[in-house]
Parts: structure tokens; C-alpha cells; sequence
């Protein structure tokens, strides 16, 4: 009545796939992040700008872990002090690639679709000032919650002083200072990201994404998303902080002069915007679209290696054994009473001689 069916890994056909381990080359890398790109820019405006607002959120929280460091660091050397606010900053970035957030500098790569005639120049910018609003907002709101926490009064006033002169050295930059200064960070940040295109596992990418960071940040480039965090803290600190702070610091609000509202826009934020979308565009994303896919046929390369990625990155699909019992109604026949009935029958006669 009961049929037992067992069916093991030997029993199922498997397709064959070649999977491999090995970072994806550099080529392959520009046709990942075209697709990429074409991904970003299909985004609905809802999700796009609430991600824009985490990775505003991630960077910030990176800001914050490296001002809470270069705090009372007065004693170690200059370099010593940078390279640790450098990799402590690295936080922000990793939060973005490996959550999946929509960082304005980072999406400069986009431009690799838009060259390779994937996605049109209304989309581009579309992405662009979505993000870059998203990111402004989950930056300042992160800025002005780390200000309710009072978290600028710790170690004696320690972080609120770096947070501080942070801000001021930013609101002094001259115009052309500022522009040189973007371009150099954002193309660290976006050689970071394109690095990560070849990763294949979360520590490949965090490992990628901590040397070019951390060099920016030590050696003292401008990031226009973490800006929108150092400089608004600063600002929130010199308007509101409590005078309990400002004397244990031994400083008041006027020593700050350049920190104001005004040279956070124009001094700081709009020149090292500039300098940042020329870092990523033409020394990152550009250089490696007319190096790769600017010679190659745009439809059928980028397709044909596209699914080259997707055989070599798949993981493979193992089904579990599968074990099930089913059963079947039993059969129900005239034959058999009558059979058995004549069995019977035939037992009687054979076995009564025997009696």
C-alpha cells in the first residue's frame, strides 16, 4: 500500500557551471560597472533617495568614529594621527558597498554606462541629484542627532575641539584649493569602488576599499558627503554648544570665524563638489571606459561578457535529497476473494485426507 521513492544527488542531473574564485580581471570589471550603473539608474525615486539618505548616514558614522579617534592625539605625531582618522574613516565606505547604499561620489562611475550608450544623460543626472539631496539630508540629520547626544563634551571637550577646528580648516580653503583637493579624494574613492567590482567575496572588498580611503583621509583631501557632516557638526557645536564646554576647552565661538553657514556652501561644498565630480568622471570612470569598452562593440561585448560574470560569479544551485513516501489506494478486484475462496477451497480437500 506504501511506495518509499529516495532520490540523492546522484540521481539529479546537475547543469555544469565553471565556477570560479579568481577576482574578476579589469576588463570585465568596466562591463560590471556599466551594468551597474544601468541597475542604479532604473532605481524608483522613493528607494533611491532612501538609500542616498543611508549612505549619508554610513559616511557620517565614519566621520564620527574618526573624530572620536583623532581626539587628544595632540601627542602622536602629525602622519600617526591621520593614518588612524584615515582607517577609522574607512567605516563609512565599507557601510556603503557592502549594506548597499547610494553614495553620490561613488555613483561619479556611473558615467561608464552613459559612455557605453546604456543609459541617456536625463537618467545620469537624475541619479546624481537624487542621491546627492539624499545624502545631504542623512548627513546633517546624523550631524544634528550626534549634536543631541552631546557626544562633543567627551573626554573633556576633547571631540568637540577636533570636531571644531576640523570645520574651520575646511571653511578656509581658497576656491581653486578646494576644486584640486576634490578631484584627488574622489578618485581614491572611486579607484576604491571600481576595485570592488572585481571582489567576490565581503572581504574582498573590504580590503580594497581601506588603502585608497584611508589615504585620502591622512592626506587631508576633501569628500563633499563627509563635509556635509564635519562642517554642519562644527556649526551646530559653535551655535549651540553649552558654555560649560567652551570653557573646558579654553576657547570661545569668535575663534572660529570661518565657520559659518555661507563658506560651508561656497568655500567648501561647492568647489570640492566640482573637484569631486572631475576626480570620478575623467580620472576614474571615463579613463576606463575609453581604455575598455570604448573600442569594443557597445551591444553585443557588453552583453557576452555580462553573462560570462553572471556563469562565473553564480553560485551553484545544489538541491537537497529529496525524500517522500506515497500512497496509493489499494486495488480493489472481484478476482481476489474468488481466488482466495479457491485457495481455500483447495486447502479443504488437500488437507482432509490428512485427517
Amino acid at each position: 500500500m506504501f511506495s518509499t521513492s529516495t532520490h540523492t544527488l546522484k540521481d539529479v542531473k546537475q547543469p555544469t557551471k565553471d565556477i570560479s574564485f579568481d577576482a574578476l580581471v579589469p576588463a570585465e570589471m568596466a562591463v560590471k560597472a556599466a551594468e551597474t550603473g544601468v541597475k542604479k539608474t532604473a532605481l524608483d525615486t522613493i528607494r533611491m533617495f532612501l538609500l542616498a539618505i543611508l549612505a549619508g548616514a554610513f559616511i557620517s558614522m565614519g566621520a564620527v568614529f574618526a573624530t572620536t579617534v583623532s581626539a587628544g592625539g595632540s601627542v602622536l605625531p602629525y602622519g600617526v594621527s591621520r593614518l588612524l582618522a584615515g582607517t577609522t574613516f574607512t567605516l563609512g565606505l565599507i557601510l556603503v558597498v557592502v549594506s548597499g547604499s547610494e553614495l553620490f561620489t561613488g555613483n561619479n562611475l556611473i558615467i561608464i554606462a552613459f559612455a557605453n550608450r546604456r543609459i541617456t544623460l536625463p537618467a545620469l543626472l537624475r541619479n546624481w541629484g537624487i542621491v546627492y539631496l539624499g545624502n545631504f539630508v542623512g548627513a546633517i540629520l546624523t550631524a544634528y542627532l550626534m549634536f543631541l547626544t552631546r557626544q562633543y563634551t567627551f573626554g573633556g571637550g576633547s571631540v568637540g575641539l577636533v570636531a571644531l577646528n576640523t570645520g574651520e580648516a575646511k571653511t578656509s580653503l581658497v576656491f581653486a584649493q578646494a576644486v584640486v583637493l576634490g578631484i584627488f579624494c574622489n578618485a581614491l574613492v572611486c579607484m576604491a569602488v571600481w576595485m570592488c567590482y572585481s571582489a567576490r567575496s565581503t572581504i574582498d572588498k573590504i580590503l580594497a576599499i581601506v588603502p585608497p580611503i584611508a589615504a585620502f583621509v591622512a592626506a587631508g583631501f576633501e569628500h563633499s558627503i563627509a563635509n556635509m557632516y564635519f562642517i554642519p557638526i562644527a556649526m551646530f557645536i559653535k551655535q549651540m554648544g553649552s558654555p560649560a564646554f567652551f570653557e573646558a576647552i579654553k576657547k570661545t565661538p569668535a575663534d572660529f570665524p570661518h565657520l559659518t553657514w555661507s563658506n560651508f556652501f561656497l568655500v567648501n561644498l561647492l568647489p570640492v563638489t566640482i573637484g569631486n565630480i572631475i576626480g570620478g568622471v575623467v580620472m576614474v570612470g571615463l579613463m576606463y571606459w575609453f581604455i575598455y569598452l570604448s573600442k569594443a562593440k557597445t551591444a553585443t561585448a557588453t552583453t557576452e561578457v555580462a553573462q560570462r560574470i553572471a556563469a562565473a560569479t553564480a553560485r551553484p544551485e545544489v538541491p537537497a535529497p529529496v525524500f517522500f513516501v506515497t500512497r496509493e489506494p489499494p486495488v480493489r478486484s472481484l478476482e481476489v476473494p474468488v481466488q482466495a475462496m479457491s485457495g481455500r477451497k483447495e486447502g479443504s480437500e488437500s488437507a482432509s485426507p490428512r485427517l
